[in-house]
């Protein structure tokens, strides 16, 4: 463990980034899932879970957790899917 305060300090922002980092990619590999699941089964709902998505995928670049280029290709890919499956 850390023996400086600043050190100290450093592992606890750490750590709450850690966490914040892991609820928000957990958040989009759910959302992508619902997606993907949506379009397989051909269902109209998949254009309104890949507006849910695409929310889900901004505000996790808002927050840095993701690249805004990882977020484009990912939504890009998504909504390819979806129009593939109308």
């Amino acid at each position: 463990m850390a023996n400086h305060k600043s050190a100290l300090k450093r592992a606890k922002q750490s750590e709450t980034k850690r966490l914040r980092n892991k609820t928000a990619k957990t958040r989009i590999k759910n959302v992508v899932k619902e997606v993907r699941q949506a379009a397989a089964e051909s269902s109209d709902r998949s254009s309104s879970h890949l507006n849910a998505a695409k929310s889900a995928i901004d505000k996790a670049v808002k927050k840095g957790v993701v690249h805004k280029r990882t977020a484009a290709r990912k939504i890009s890919r998504l909504a390819k899917v979806v129009n593939q499956s109308i």
